[in-house]
Order: structure tokens, then sequence, then C-alpha cells
């Protein structure tokens, strides 16, 4: 197990020479950020806008063979998000921290958030292997495979008459121009319009076809190039964890990065940390909303509703910024 709370974080973590030689590499700080529930609960915030941040720490190599891996963080955004990318990594051994960056190779790449691999499986829309089947390319439709879901019904017959209603007819409502002479004009016929009564070349109604078998699909056979791996899952050299970020906007901050096999511990661990300072970190954000109101409104008088427009905006944007701490576990049979 391995848990990173971030403090005394310098002798540990290694910051990536990563865009040094572009002057994109941004900066890191200790801190428990603008407003928090607890000023001693710190984390490392990025602090400069528009740079590249790239920073990794090392833990005791293992493998995750026959277990189930838990990666979860916290991470708490103190600026209105813009374009960017944020990237939590797991790392092989293989890896040189100083030169850690966009291109590392990784174990696991995440987007902000947590997640738990078990042993038997990984999530199920990552096609890692070819199909253990496939459809038979030898197959062939029957002759007499009936596709059809819908016929004409043979006993529909067409009315007496209905090829005799013209498409157009003469507009009823046409009146002659009082100018009109026939005999310089000629005689005057009206304008024809479309045929209300008019419904089209005549089509027998359709009917469930009572020999339909259906869409044909071929059958399956087994795939000659599958071949099984049952470890699959397995990452056998874990040996570090990174975090790699493009950011506009800088004010990212995070804590608590833990590694472990054991999901109800991850839990536990979320609401002793997360958990116990949530009420009061969202306590101190709405004080510090209203306290940036009420500066930006003394030159400008309050309307009657200004307090609920406050509540309202701090709870919108809490909800933008909060921090945010989550264990989602992957499983796929």
């Amino acid at each position: 197990m391995v848990h990173e709370l971030l403090d005394g974080w310098e002798t540990r973590w290694v910051k990536s020479d990563w865009k040094k030689d572009e002057n994109t590499a941004g900066e890191w700080n200790y801190t428990s950020g603008k407003w928090n529930g607890d000023p001693n609960d710190r984390g490392i915030q990025t602090s400069e806008d528009l740079r590249f941040y790239g920073i990794s720490a090392e833990f005791p190599e293992f493998s995750n063979k026959d277990k189930t891996l838990v990666f979860q963080f916290s991470v708490k955004h103190e600026q209105k998000l813009d374009c960017g990318g944020g990237y939590m990594k797991l790392l092989s051994g293989e890896v040189d921290q100083k030169k850690f960056g966009g291109d590392t190779h990784t174990v696991s790449c995440l987007d902000q958030i947590s997640v738990a691999t078990a042993p038997r499986n990984l999530y199920s829309d990552w096609d890692l292997l070819p199909p253990k089947t496939i459809k038979d390319p030898d197959a062939k439709k029957p002759e007499d495979w009936d596709d059809n879901e819908y016929i004409p019904d043979p006993e529909d017959k067409k009315p007496e008459g209905y090829d005799d209603i013209p498409k157009e007819i003469p507009d009823p409502d046409a009146k002659k121009p009082e100018d009109w002479d026939d005999e310089e004009d000629g005689e005057w016929t009206p304008p024809t319009i479309a045929n209300p009564e008019y419904k089209g070349p005549w089509k027998p109604k359709k009917i469930k076809n009572p020999n339909y078998k259906g869409k044909w699909k071929a059958p399956k056979i087994d795939n000659p190039d599958f071949k099984d791996d049952p470890d699959l899952y397995v990452y056998p050299n874990l040996k570090y964890v990174g975090i790699e970020l493009w950011q506009v906007k800088s004010g990212t901050l995070f804590d608590n990065v833990l590694i472990c096999d054991d999901p109800e511990y991850a839990k536990k661990l979320a609401e002793e940390t997360w958990g116990k300072n949530k009420d009061a970190e969202r306590a101190a954000f709405e004080e510090a909303e209203k306290k940036k109101e009420e500066e930006e409104s003394k030159d400008d008088p309050a309307d009657s509703d200004m307090e609920q427009k406050t509540a309202l905006k701090a709870k919108m944007k809490y909800m933008m910024s909060c921090r945010d701490e989550a264990l989602i576990s992957l499983e796929m049979s």
C-alpha cells in the first residue's frame, strides 16, 4: 500500500525537466488553497498559468497479480477550468523521472478519477484481445430465407376510379382579371393547384409477412486467432505515480494519493481525509464568496435579492470547484 499525504513532498516527489528548455514548465506550491476546511491539510497545487506540469514519486515496486488494484486521489479545482489536459499516471520501473512528461509510457493513464481493477478482468470497452468468436466468412444466406418483415396485402384492392383523380385541379378561388380581353388574350383559364384528393400512385397496404424469418446473420465460429491471456490485467513492475498536466489556468490541488489492493480501505481513507473536511471546506468557500461579493458591491448598491443570488452563485461555483474523490470498480466477466 502507498499513501502519499504530500507533506514533505519535495523529498519524495521529483519535478520533471519536461518543457524546461521551452520555458513553459510550471512550478508547484505546497498549500491548503485559497479556502479550506483545515489549514493544516495541504497538498501540491499548480501555480502558473499557461504551463506544463510533470511530477512523479517512487514507491516500492510491486505487481498486482492476483490482486485488486486501487488507484485513488483527491483533487480540488480553485480556478474556473479552461482548455487543458490532466492525467494521473501509474508508471513502470523503467521510467526516468527527470524526463517524465506527456510522452512517458504509462501503465495506467487516468483523467482525474480513481479506479480499481480486479484480477479477473478489465473494463469491457477495451478490445485488448481479438474476439473469441467471429462470423463464419463462408456462411451464405439460404436462397429461401425471407427477410421481408412486411409484404403487400394480397387482399387489398384499388378503389374504382382511383386512377381518374387528377394530380392538379383548377384553382376554385381564381378570378379572371377585369382587363382580360378574350378576343385579344384568348379564352381565360384559371391556374391549377395541387389536388387535395390526389394520393399518388396506388399501392396496396402492407401487412406482416407470415413467412418472415428475421434478419439473417452469419453464424459464429471460434476465432482461430484468439488466444486467451489470463494475466492480461497484470502490471508486473509498478514503481511510480505521476501527475502530468497542461493548464491554461492554474489552481488545481492534489492530495491523498493512494495505491492499494483493498477497495474498502480506500473508501474508509477517503472518508477520513476528504470526507472529514468537505463540509468545513464548503463553508469556507461560501464565506470567501460572500466576502468577495461584499467587496464588489461596495460601490454598487446591492439589489434586494443579492443574498439569494450570492448563495446560488456560490453553490454552483462550488459544485465546479470543490474537492472530488471517487472510487470506481471496473469488472468485466
